[in-house]
């Protein structure tokens, strides 16, 4: 399996079959396991085998083949299912974190992540020191010989800054601190975080993966050693794991990941090259536009600009008129989906933050995202230059 290409691991890495040889993966919805003796419930309680079960909380069939293969897909070793995105975000970072420990943040994330780091783990003792993400010198002005651990996105949430991972990763083994990487932006396909230097990999399985708005899922990705050594103890008895209905859809998610987000970064790039030849929004930002800062760093880490681009209608007003006066999108707050998505952050996403807060990360009255749906690329234009031209 290690010799197939990403489509083909998409599509049968993991598989466990039952003695019926079904070809759809089973979904195995029990919340138990029966023991022949209870000599054998002793024996697994103290030592599970490879591919022994326990109780759904800990581990399940259905669960087990979709950590394989997205563990597969990114190249990870292991990987931990978990009940949403956000579950995976704090599982990540609170399952090894202790008072005392300090970690380096980009500053430029997602509401609920600046919230896990700003609120909840401050509370516990952690130490946090933000920094701007893209900013080389500051990482390494920030990370310190007692760093435990780094976190960033490596495609923002919505600005779309992009980090160099390499880079971050180099500073931060210096001193022996664990890489962590919210990938959502980059997607499984796109991403080679863990062989550019990422230790740890979260995803929110919501998005991509899932791909048509069904379910909350997310997934820890890293060494054998971390997820069933550092994250699957507090994962276990906090009670974040993922369920096995929702397991058996994001399996079947990522037999078409790879098709449909190729199509989606193929019309987003369609999208972004049309609005800013356009001339008229103040701003178009898109990772595989030339005129992005880190235009260069994300094809070289992703190798497109991915599925997501943000515009800005100048204020709330103007913004709020695009939107309403949009056919095909849809207004909503996720993304990854297969309908195009647009969402005005200040007001949704991220209207937890003060606004001198949104102002420093880019978040303007103005700022629409775009989630670049399966719909015609030039259905999609269209759309968007008739709510422009209300304006």
């Amino acid at each position: 399996m290690k010799t197939w290409n990403k489509r083909t691991k998409a599509v049968h890495a993991g598989i466990r079959r039952s003695q019926y040889n079904e070809v759809s993966e089973a979904i195995y919805l029990t919340q138990g396991f029966v023991y022949d003796t209870a000599e054998d419930a002793e024996a697994r309680f103290i030592q599970a085998g490879e591919d022994e079960f326990i109780y759904a909380r800990y581990g399940n069939p259905t669960v087990a083949m979709f950590e394989d293969r997205i563990a597969a897909l990114e190249g990870a070793e292991e990987g931990f299912a978990t009940a949403s995105g956000m579950a995976a975000v704090n599982g990540a970072l609170t399952a090894m974190l202790r008072a005392g420990d300090h970690v380096v943040s980009a500053r430029a994330l997602f509401g609920s992540c600046l919230y896990i780091l700003e609120e909840v783990l401050t509370r516990f003792g952690v130490n946090v020191t933000f920094v701007d993400g893209t900013d080389l010198a500051q990482w390494e002005a920030a990370i310190r010989p007692d760093t435990k651990a780094v976190f960033f996105e490596s495609v923002s949430n919505p600005t779309l800054e992009v980090i160099d991972i390499a880079a971050v990763s180099t500073m931060a083994h210096a001193v022996g601190a664990t890489v962590i990487v919210d990938n959502v932006f980059a997607t499984p396909v796109f991403s080679d975080a863990i062989a550019q230097g990422a230790d740890v990999v979260v995803y929110s399985a919501t998005k991509h993966i899932d791909g048509q708005g069904r379910a909350l899922g997310g997934v820890i990705l890293g060494t054998k050693e971390f997820i069933r050594g550092t994250v699957e103890p507090y994962m276990k008895h906090t009670g974040g794991s993922m369920s096995p209905f929702t397991a058996w859809m994001m399996l079947k998610g990522l037999e078409t990941i790879d098709l449909r987000v190729r199509a989606q970064a193929a019309s987003a790039q369609v999208l972004a090259d049309g609005l800013a030849a356009d001339g008229v929004l103040s701003n178009v930002i898109y990772p595989g536009l030339p005129s992005h800062p880190q235009a260069a760093l994300a094809l070289a880490q992703m190798g497109v600009g991915g599925t997501v681009l943000s515009i800005d209608a100048g204020t709330q007003a103007a913004a709020f008129k695009l939107l309403n006066a949009l056919d095909i999108w849809t207004i909503s707050n996720n993304l990854g989906d297969a309908k195009s998505i647009a969402t005005h952050p200040a007001t949704t996403t991220h209207q937890r933050l003060p606004d001198e807060t949104k102002i420093r990360l880019g978040i303007t009255p103005g700022l629409i995202r775009l989630s670049v749906g399966l719909e015609d690329a030039g259905d999609l234009l269209a759309d968007l230059r008739a709510a422009i031209a209300t304006l």
